[in-house]
């Protein structure tokens, strides 16, 4: 069983969380004071400590620092009282697994202990992973042996087994997701939802319905009960990305919901709790924001607990060709191509350039490469025309254009760099003639939903916004019409 120890001053109140965690299983024991959970933490070896804030003699903050110092690893749990949210922030900051405000919620502690617990498993999995990073240069799906990444790298291993806010910054196209993703994989809410929301795609009216959800009747065409992100993300990961473009008053109901772990719905009169750990993302300054009142500074301090920062492809072009290589075997599948990997010549091509648009250009460049290969390796030719050349400048794509096109060559390269945009376009892209019927927009919309997400229907209708039961029966009817 595993042991718990529970450091609280007050005699009635050890003893009552001491009885009450005994009573889920757990092997438990009191201590005092920090002095005497420090003993006991090293004599007894618990595997998780909850232990009080304000205490005589050694508080949580000195006995936390101190168990931090020990060899084996120990989750520590905060208790606070109303109104020290600062300085359980500060505890995370300094290792703390996670806090619980007093008075004691018994479902929030027991959720808490038991992902604690799981969290051992997940130790021993991310020592196994670390030496694949140190020996591959990848973590989950990031990639890189530059001296950035390697940074990134750690950063993420020591951030992603607690259920500390993160906030990941950096230019668009820098990979901010897979940060976000890397520490889902890593933590011990891997078996559970990973969910990301882009704040700046969805309206400004919707926005609450799509993170808070709403209920039947909370607004015009509110016709059904839908769980929003949060809800989605249960025990999970959610990813709020470009966090600056979310409306203030948003804002400040994702601030209460995560002091409080709890959400109300649009239109719902209840409070339900929620078990979700927070990634925000933005490509802006976030103090900047703060100062233009783009982000309010409460929310800012209570999000960037753990600041990691994306560098930009330029900062560490040694890793190109290594995420070029990873991005041909994804393009591969996807596209059914056979390509094998980068000449010499387009490998320093590709190092001398700049790469404004980051990773998200790189990947739009290797994956025009790949379709028109088909197999074979990837070489100059097979670059966008006059990529990273003098007098070219950016295209809105991400990667190059020319100034001017002359020749006949030109004018063909040209046009099949048209052809693949077009192709491109054309894999998310619904079109609908004047004239359809709104049932067969609504078949088009729904096919190629199912289609994008590779068949996970789970995935196709929290995208779509409707149930799965819903899509499954959309999908029944489809299919016995084309049988009739």
């Amino acid at each position: 069983m595993e042991k718990v120890l529970i450091v609280e001053d007050e005699l009635h109140a050890r003893t009552g969380l001491t009885e009450l965690v005994a009573s889920w299983g757990y092997r438990a024991e009191g201590a005092a004071d920090g002095v005497e959970g420090l003993e006991k933490a090293v004599e007894w070896g618990p595997s998780i400590v909850v232990t009080d804030l304000k205490m005589p003699r050694m508080d949580g903050m000195e006995l936390l620092h101190k168990i931090g110092m020990l060899p084996q690893r120990i989750a520590v749990v905060m208790l606070t009282a109303q109104g020290s949210i600062e300085s359980a922030v500060e505890a995370m900051r300094m290792g703390a697994y996670d806090y619980i405000p007093k008075p004691v919620d018994p479902v929030r502690l027991k959720t808490i202990l038991h992902n604690a617990s799981d969290q051992r498993e997940a130790d021993v999995e991310m020592e196994v992973t670390r030496r694949q990073v140190r020996s591959a240069g990848r973590l989950g799906p990031l990639v890189g042996n530059s001296p950035q990444m390697m940074e990134v790298f750690s950063l993420i291993e020591r951030v992603a087994p607690s259920n500390v806010s993160v906030l990941v910054t950096g230019e668009s196209g820098t990979g901010k997701e897979l940060v976000a993703r890397a520490l889902h994989e890593l933590s011990a809410r891997r078996l559970k939802p990973f969910v990301a929301v882009n704040c700046a795609a969805i309206p400004e009216t919707l926005i609450e319905s799509e993170i808070f959800g709403h209920e039947k009747g909370a607004f015009t065409g509110a016709q059904e009960r839908r769980a929003g992100c949060f809800e989605l993300a249960e025990e999970g990961t959610l990813l709020l990305d470009e966090i600056g473009e979310m409306p203030a008053a948003t804002q400040a109901k994702l601030l209460r919901v995560l002091e409080d772990r709890k959400l109300r719905r649009l239109g719902s009169k209840v409070e339900t709790p929620v078990d979700v750990r927070v990634v925000a993302a933005t490509n802006k300054d976030p103090e900047q924001a703060v100062a233009s009142g783009e982000l309010r500074g409460d929310l800012y301090y209570r999000l960037n607990v753990f600041n990691i920062r994306m560098p930009t492809l330029r900062e560490h072009l040694m890793d190109v060709s290594a995420i070029a290589e990873k991005l041909i075997d994804d393009m591969n599948e996807r596209h059914n191509c056979t390509v094998a990997g980068l000449k010499d010549a387009l490998i320093r091509r590709l190092e001398d350039y700049q790469w404004p648009g980051n990773v998200r250009e790189l990947r739009n460049t290797i994956e025009r490469a790949v379709i028109l290969a088909g197999n074979g390796m990837l070489g100059i030719e097979h670059l966008p025309p006059n990529f990273g050349e003098p007098g070219s400048v950016p295209s809105s794509a991400g990667g190059r254009a020319p100034m001017t096109a002359t020749g006949g060559s030109a004018d063909a390269a040209a046009a099949a760099s048209r052809e693949v945009q077009r192709y491109l376009d054309e894999q998310n892209t619904v079109r609908v003639e004047v004239g359809t019927t709104v049932d067969e927009a609504e078949r088009q919309l729904i096919l190629k939903t199912l289609s994008s997400t590779h068949n996970n229907k789970t995935k196709a209708a929290e995208i779509l916004g409707i149930s799965a039961k819903t899509l499954q029966n959309k999908l029944k009817e489809y299919s016995n019409s084309s049988n009739d």
